[in-house]
């Protein structure tokens, strides 16, 4: 830890360390408090809001900030990304590609959708029509990352000084009712049809609340699966320098993702290993994997939102975010769901959507995790959601940002 100018700097292993505290905490509230279960708010949600309101008292009340080094956080997105591929199969892919293409096609117009709400928001508000960007497409369907990309091109080109700020703050909120709406929804659609899963499937993130007790593990099926998902990441990384290259720059776990597909999907099953075992697609340590990554992601990433830094940006933005989060419901229980199909993957489909809509892919991630596990698996949705949130989003948002801006 370092203490510089009133700011508490909490460094990588610490900050891991803590995000691993939360996740239980969360686990430990999630057990007592029904409600929380019932409508399967994750884990790490539980958790991490908790920690980032502690955080914010501790400033208000002694003016000290508390940062994190979220350097091993990214590492673990990377982790969890690679799991998702490893359990991708040429088989499920091919399936997906008719509700792939049917997810992508509402997303791309939910996008546009959610772009005219920010700027009608703005517009009520007296605001420049930017502003309504930065509380659209740009911060909440794009998240962090694309608002930080953004702001300092909306603040320099359209003299709106406090860009940045606006854009953090709705993607901050975003992230927190995403959230919070995937597990309600994905609830709400799976008791009113009483949905159950088609067939028994391997979980792709942890072990379903049914089967704990079966689930073993040994240390070498560990390892194995460790080592797997080490040698896309390799590929992954191989294959994000290639392409940026070329041209497009992509995240790093987007390439990771692939780098698990292509390898996956180019081994037979009877090829020999060095472990003696098959690939480990499908594993219950791959789905364990994908647990432990994808909840201290999450964890970490909750617990480090500065709270506080919104309070000024309020009004307007509580408003846009209260017509969006009207919205993202709207479609997803009556456009997405029915399109989907009305079946158990769908609703698993619309949790996922939630998070999509919102909040950030592991988000999205997350909330699918906590329903499948409550209910059952739906591998589609693991397979659909992912490559539309985390690889057609960027590409689409990098066209139609830039039309809103110089249109609008």
């Amino acid at each position: 830890m370092e203490f510089v100018d009133g700011v508490l700097l909490i460094k990588s292993f610490l900050t891991v360390t803590i995000g691993i505290v939360i996740l239980f905490l969360g686990k430990r509230l999630n057990d007592a408090v029904e409600v929380l279960q019932e409508y399967s708010i994750p884990e790490p949600v539980t958790g991490g809001l908790i920690c980032s309101v502690l955080i914010a008292v501790v400033y208000l009340a002694t003016g000290v900030e508390i940062e994190f080094d979220l350097a091993a956080r990214d590492v673990l997105l990377v982790y969890f990304f690679t799991t998702i591929g490893i359990n991708s199969s040429l088989k499920d892919l091919l399936n997906g590609g008719k509700p792939l293409i049917i997810l992508l096609v509402i997303t791309i117009g939910y996008m546009f959708v959610q772009n005219i709400t920010g700027l009608s928001v703005a517009k009520f508000f007296g605001l420049q029509s930017q502003v309504g960007l930065l509380g659209g497409s740009i911060s909440l369907i794009g998240g962090h990352g694309t608002a930080i990309a953004w702001a300092p091109r909306v603040a320099e080109g359209y003299a709106i000084s406090n860009a940045m700020e606006i854009g953090i703050a709705c993607a901050t909120f975003g992230l927190i009712l995403a959230s919070l709406m995937g597990g309600p929804i994905g609830k709400l659609l799976i008791t009113r049809y009483n949905l159950k899963p088609a067939v028994q499937e391997a979980m792709d993130v942890g072990v379903s609340d049914e089967n704990k007790a079966d689930e073993k593990i040994d240390y070498l099926a560990f390892l194995d699966s460790v080592l797997a998902i080490h040698v896309c990441i390799i590929f992954g990384l191989i294959l994000n320098e290639a392409i940026g290259k070329a041209g497009p720059q992509l995240p790093l776990f987007v390439t990771c993702l692939f780098a698990g597909i292509i390898i996956t999907n180019c081994i037979p099953e009877s090829f020999p290993r060095w472990s003696g075992t098959r690939w480990p697609s499908r594993k219950p340590s791959i789905a364990l994997l994908a647990d432990i990554s994808l909840g201290t992601f999450l964890a970490m990433s909750l617990m480090s939102m500065q709270l506080w830094t919104l309070v000024d940006l309020a009004g307007p933005i509580l408003a846009i975010l209260a017509a969006q989060l009207l919205v993202a419901v709207l479609v997803t229980l009556f456009i997405v769901f029915p399109a989907m199909g009305k079946t158990y993957d769908a609703a698993v489909v619309c949790a996922g959507f939630g998070g999509i809509s919102l909040g950030s892919t592991p988000t999205a991630m997350a909330n699918m995790s906590s329903v499948s596990k409550r209910y059952g698996p739906s591998h589609l949705a693991f397979v659909i959601v992912p490559l539309v949130c985390a690889f057609f989003i960027d590409l689409v948002n990098a066209v139609m940002i830039p039309f809103f801006l110089s249109n609008f």
